[in-house]
């Protein structure tokens, strides 16, 4: 390989960005999935983009195409570092540099966009998605794909072999368990593994590469006219069967600052369930995901708000919040919030009581409402009384979005009558 080991290694990241995040709707009927606020303060993109930084990889392109501008927004004014050091996170849009086509996937997303590498000339390339809330030390994974002589490693999480069915699984060879003897896309009887018969590894759609590897791998996958020219559908699969692909297990990474029940979290939030029930994850008084470790920072930039406040505190008009994350610029007046995640700028009127939501941006709770279960999108204003995820029928009559498991979205600057 290219990386010889004990060599001053240079590193390129890749972040996939390019989705379009159907799942997702409504959030992202405005915005790229990579976009989408999480958890006040954040976006998406700010949890790779920070664990790639963190790592110690300070060369960063974001493979950007669907509605994009929001993302390349963020991205320019938040992430910005030394110029003087040749440093940088640049989002880079669908060129068309070999042909009037956009990205016809991951895999053909960096095949199109390899003069980047050609520029930087890297070791290795670690590529990441865009829309996953984890904390990961790349610099952990690369060290053992160096050691071990790989040309791929794909970083993998232990889950029940029961939910096997969910996810992309690799199967290890039983001499050299990271050695990757099959990838199963959402397999009903697969192997467990020789350590443990009751896990599987799924697949998290982080990758590291040797670089020479790469570009060769993406250049023949863009002349088979029957491939999806997807990373975890066609370009490991071919390593794999080359004899070439190797997994990272991610019980092995050490964060520094996890606390035993945060350790190895990973969530792929590209549901609206999922989305919802990570945002759970955070308000608990113990957090399954802890946002507060200063150890391993996620990053990020919401510009000049002042702080959070609460004000009225007599007989039933006492503004306050329990069990919640409440963002800066956000005023309680008079109401109870509980068990939800309020971005910056948004108003609870008095005598409302919002339970177990998520309200993004700006918006907006008028006098005597009720909001449960539910996500509101920027800049929604709900008019006084209304009442939102209390009547799924009288939710889905006003045209708002109600999830299987009852979860209520309300998309971005929806106007809705009193």
């Amino acid at each position: 390989m290219a990386a010889q080991r004990g060599s001053r290694l240079k590193v390129l990241a890749i972040v996939l960005a390019g989705g379009e995040g159907k799942r997702l709707m409504p959030l992202t009927a405005d915005r790229a999935k990579p976009a989408v606020p999480f958890g006040g303060i954040y976006r998406l993109i700010d949890f790779a983009l920070s664990n790639i930084v963190n790592s110690g990889y300070l060369k960063v392109v974001v493979l950007t195409q669907y509605k994009s501008h929001s993302l390349d927004a963020h991205i320019t004014k938040t992430w910005r570092m030394s110029t003087l050091l040749g440093n940088y996170v640049a989002p880079v849009p669908a060129q068309q540099r070999v042909g009037k086509q956009w990205f016809a996937g991951s895999a053909d997303a960096i095949y199109q966009s390899l003069n980047l590498m050609h520029d930087e000339k890297p070791d290795i390339v670690v590529v990441v998605g865009a829309d996953h809330v984890y904390r990961m030390d790349f610099s952990q994974m690369v060290a053992q794909h160096v050691e071990s002589g790989a040309d791929c490693t794909v970083a993998a999480i232990r889950q029940p072999i029961s939910l096997a069915n969910q996810f992309g699984v690799i199967e290890v060879d039983a001499d050299d368990p990271r050695r990757i003897k099959e990838f199963l896309e959402k397999p009903e009887s697969p192997e467990g593994l020789p350590d443990n018969p009751d896990e599987v590894l799924a697949s998290m759609g982080n990758y590291v590469f040797t670089a020479d590897a790469l570009e060769r791998a993406v250049v023949e996958d863009s002349q088979d006219e029957d491939s999806s020219h997807d990373m975890g559908g066609d370009i490991v699969p071919a390593f794999v069967r080359a004899g070439d692909g190797w997994v990272y297990d991610f019980k092995d990474n050490d964060i520094p600052g996890a606390t035993d029940r945060d350790r190895g979290y990973w969530r792929d939030v590209g549901t609206i369930d999922s989305y919802y029930d990570a945002h759970m994850d955070l308000v608990s008084v113990h957090p399954v995901f802890n946002i507060y470790n200063e150890a391993w920072p996620i990053y990020t930039n919401y510009g000049p708000q002042p702080p959070a406040k609460f004000v009225h505190g007599s007989g039933d008009r006492i503004g306050h919040a329990v069990n919640s994350a409440v963002s800066p610029g956000c005023v309680i007046s008079g109401s109870t919030v509980s068990d939800s995640v309020l971005s910056p700028r948004v108003k609870v009127h008095s005598f409302s009581h919002v339970t177990r939501s998520v309200l993004m941006d700006g918006v907006e709770i008028g006098r005597s409402c009720q909001i449960h279960r539910a996500i509101l999108d920027k800049g929604v204003f709900v008019p006084a009384g209304v009442h939102i995820g209390v009547d799924r029928d009288q939710d889905l009559a006003r045209g708002f979005t109600v999830t299987d498991s009852g979860i209520t979205v309300v998309g971005k600057g929806t106007i809705i009558e009193g």
